[in-house]
């Protein structure tokens, strides 16, 4: 069976059907870029907003850090600054002290005895200062009974003045083979002294400087164009 003309009613009608499919086909097409497009300034913007977030959380630890280390630097040289008064103020009560003869040579007795305890030794040589010689003697003396009350044994000590009168005090003690010396002048007690006490200060800043704080910036960096 033939097919029918189409007359110009129902040609109008189909075309009409033609330009409307190829309308909607066009609108959802449009409405699939648009949303596309809306995701991806999205995902763009969402990108861009955790990038820097991460720079200021970065900024911000770094900023809290310096400061922190400012904080404990100030405190670090307010507490070198209390040293070195204490050290001076140490340093002139040792030379109050070698000035005041009875109390002087009570010192020297007591490191004499500390030193012959470390030695052991028969024969032993203190080392004072020329214008100690005499102080030095006397304490010897007494050092000497003392040292064989503590420890069963007798030792001969000689006294030479070999020590500069520049120093604050004190004595050394050597062996008789020569091979030992312990300073025990007031000089080297007040540097161990000092060197104690400094001892956690410089600890901290060899940390400090090797070891200094400065908050990771790879997550931020990594989203870097």
């Amino acid at each position: 069976m033939s097919s029918r003309a189409l007359n110009d009613d129902e040609v109008l009608s189909e075309m009409n059907k033609m330009v409307a499919f190829i309308k909607q086909e066009a609108m959802e097409k449009a409405r699939e870029i648009r949303a596309k497009f809306v995701k991806q300034a999205q995902h763009a913007i969402d990108s861009q907003y955790e990038k820097k977030r991460k720079q200021a959380e970065v900024s911000h630890k770094i900023a809290q850090s310096t400061q922190l280390n400012k904080s404990r630097l100030r405190l670090l040289q307010r507490r070198e600054e209390h040293l070195q008064d204490l050290f001076s103020t140490a340093r002139d009560s040792i030379l109050e002290l070698s000035a005041d003869e009875g109390r002087y040579t009570q010192l020297l007795q007591g490191i004499i005895i500390q030193g012959l305890l470390q030695l052991m030794e028969s024969d032993v040589t203190v080392i004072a200062r020329p214008k100690d010689i005499s102080l030095a003697e006397k304490a010897v003396a007494g050092a000497q009974e003392q040292y064989t009350e503590i420890s069963g044994r007798t030792v001969n000590i000689p006294v030479i003045s070999e020590l500069p009168d520049t120093i604050a005090g004190g004595i050394k003690l050597q062996s008789g083979s020569r091979r030992i010396t312990l300073d025990n002048t007031l000089d080297e007690r007040l540097k161990l002294l000092e060197s104690r006490v400094r001892l956690p200060f410089d600890v901290y800043k060899i940390m400090h400087s090797t070891y200094h704080f400065i908050p990771s910036t790879t997550d931020a960096s990594r989203d870097s164009p």
